[in-house]
């Protein structure tokens, strides 16, 4: 979430709620989630990608693994653009059919990783801007109304 008045990107996790604050000891605001108490899927990707992680450690239920963090990498390149999906939308680059790391785009998802785990960080945001645009014009735009709508 973008803070107009402090001029920064805040994580939030709109999940939790006071009862799942108390449950899981949880001292810190959902509204302004500190970088080092989640994962963003980029670094998610990265981690993976690396050998840092095992890609069936990130995922909620039976969405586990490559697919799950290569869906969620575009899905925040997607929000970042002010395009928001379903978690159930399963098209392109976010499919759930397909588990494999290595797409014919990885490259592509490489770069998406790294803009999107980027979100708030110090750096140009200026160029950060327009790397993100113009990787979401380049890939992503107009995609889920051809898939969903037709």
């Amino acid at each position: 979430m973008w803070r107009e008045d402090e001029r920064r990107w805040v994580l939030v996790d709109a999940q939790l709620d006071a009862f799942q604050r108390e449950a899981m000891a949880i001292s810190f605001d959902p509204l302004d989630v500190p970088r080092d108490q989640f994962v963003v899927a980029g670094q998610a990707w990265h981690m993976c990608r690396n050998g840092a992680a095992n890609p069936d450690d990130f995922g909620i239920f039976q969405w586990h693994g490559w697919a799950f963090i290569r869906g969620n990498v575009v899905r925040d390149v997607l929000a970042l653009n002010k395009v928001e999906i379903l978690p159930w939308d399963d098209w392109g680059l976010i499919a759930h059919n397909d588990d494999a790391a290595i797409t014919d785009e990885v490259e592509t998802v490489d770069r998406m990783a790294a803009l999107s785990a980027a979100a708030g960080l110090p750096g140009d945001e200026a160029q950060w801007r327009r790397d993100l645009r113009a990787l979401y014009e380049t890939h992503l735009a107009g995609h889920p109304g051809k898939g969903i709508l037709d």
